[in-house]
């Protein structure tokens, strides 16, 4: 029933190969701790935030891993749209 190969395969998944801790990290060097909590309104961003609590916490609740993701993937395609939009400048 858990087949371990279907995670691996899954070449146009974004978050595939992607950390939890890395998506985190990228998410508090783009937007700060404040904003990030201001975004997903969870304690681990707001009161003594930190990566190690914040994986902690979200690695519990899969509600809150969700928005994160989520929040991450957004921030890809906004990349992604600005690097475009700058190419054809």
């Amino acid at each position: 029933m858990n087949d371990p190969t279907a995670r691996t395969e899954q070449p146009r998944n974004p978050l595939h190969g992607v950390t939890l801790e890395a998506i985190v990290r990228a998410l508090e060097v783009h937007y700060g701790w404040e904003e990030l909590a201001r975004k997903i309104p969870v304690r681990c961003f707001s009161h003594d935030p930190s990566v190690i609590s914040s994986l902690k916490f979200l690695r519990k609740t899969p509600w809150a891993r969700e928005k994160v993701e989520s929040l991450y993937l957004f921030v890809l395609r906004e990349q992604a749209r600005s690097e475009r939009s700058a190419g054809r400048g």
